[in-house]
C-alpha cells in the first residue's frame, strides 16, 4: 500500500490507475470502515482511502483534540483489506491557507444532527468536495450509519454535477446490535452494556410502523421517554422520509428512523431504514 501526504504526490501516483474508488475516513478504523474498503474493491480498479481528522466539521466544544488517532494500526488494517493507496495529509497539506471558501449545504444542514451541531455539515461538505477534487475518483463509499451525512454528500455530488457515483454502505453492528463507531471507545464498561438499547428502541419503532401504527409522534415520544428513563440524554428521535429527511406525509413512503443520544459524555447516533 502506498502512503502519500502530498497532494501532488498522490495525483502522480493515481495516473493511469483505471477506475478509482475512494473511501474517506477520519481514522481510528473499525470493522465498519473495513467493510467499506472491501466493498470498494468491487466498484473499481484502484481503492484509495484517506485519513484526516477535519477540524472544520467539529464545533468549539466537541472532541477534535481528543478524537482517537491510531495511524499505525489504521495503516495495518487498510493494507490487510487490500487498499492500494492511502492519502494521509496533514492540516498544512490540506489547508495550506485559511479555508475561506466553504460549501454551504441547503436547509437539510440545520435539521436533526445539524440542529445540535451547527456548522458540522458545512465542514463535512467542504472537506469532502476538496478531497474529491484531489483524488478525482469515479466512485466513493460512505456508511449509512451517518445517514444525514450520506444524503448531504449525495445531493451535493448530484447538484454540482460531479462525475462520481456515491455508494452507501450498510451499517456494521456488533453482535448485540450496537452500530460500530470510533466513539464507542469512549464508553465505560457499564455504558457499553447499555448502549445497544438505542438500536432496540429504533427496532421497536420500525416494528410498530410495519404493524400498522400511524401515530409517529407517539412513537417518537415513547422512545425518548424510554431512553431518558434508562439514563440517556437525547438530542432527537425522528421518523423521516428517506428521500429528503422531511417529515413523513404518510406511512407508505420509504422512511428512516434516526436518533442521537448521549450516554454520559459519549454521543451515539443510529438509524434504521423502514
Amino acid at each position: 500500500m502506498q502512503i502519500h501526504s502530498s497532494i501532488a504526490d498522490l495525483r502522480a501516483a493515481l495516473k493511469g490507475r483505471g477506475r478509482v474508488v475512494f473511501v474517506p475516513t477520519m481514522g481510528n478504523l473499525h470493522a465498519g470502515h473495513i467493510s467499506l474498503m472491501t466493498q470498494a474493491r468491487a466498484h473499481g480498479d484502484t481503492v484509495v482511502a484517506s485519513i484526516f481528522v477535519n477540524r472544520i466539521q467539529f464545533g468549539p466544544n466537541e472532541d477534535f483534540d481528543k478524537y482517537p488517532r491510531t495511524f499505525e494500526a489504521d495503516c495495518a488494517k487498510l493494507a490487510a483489506a487490500g487498499v492500494d493507496v492511502l492519502f494521509a495529509p496533514t492540516e498544512a497539506d490540506l489547508y495550506p491557507e485559511p479555508q475561506e471558501y466553504l460549501v454551504e449545504p441547503p436547509a437539510i444542514q440545520n435539521i436533526l444532527d445539524g440542529e445540535f451541531r451547527p456548522g458540522h455539515f458545512r465542514g463535512v461538505a467542504t472537506v469532502v468536495l476538496k478531497l474529491f477534487n484531489i483524488v478525482q475518483p469515479q466512485a466513493a463509499l460512505f456508511g449509512k450509519k451517518d445517514y444525514q451525512q450520506l444524503m448531504v454528500i449525495r445531493n451535493m455530488t448530484r447538484q454540482l454535477a460531479l462525475p462520481i457515483e456515491i455508494i452507501g454502505g450498510e451499517t456494521v453492528r456488533a453482535e448485540d446490535g450496537l452500530a460500530l463507531s470510533s466513539r464507542n471507545g469512549y464508553l465505560t464498561e457499564e455504558q457499553r452494556a447499555e448502549a445497544p438499547r438505542l438500536y432496540r428502541e429504533l427496532n421497536r419503532i420500525r416494528d410498530a410502523l410495519r404493524n400498522g401504527e400511524t401515530d409517529i409522534a407517539k412513537l417518537e415520544k415513547g422512545t425518548l421517554d424510554a431512553l431518558t428513563a434508562a439514563g440517556w440524554q437525547s438530542d432527537y428521535v425522528a421518523v423521516r422520509q428517506q428521500s429528503d429527511l422531511s417529515m413523513p406525509k404518510g406511512v407508505d413512503a420509504p422512511m428512516v428512523v434516526l436518533a442521537a443520544s448521549r450516554l454520559g459524555t459519549t454521543r451515539l447516533i443510529d438509524n434504521i431504514e423502514i
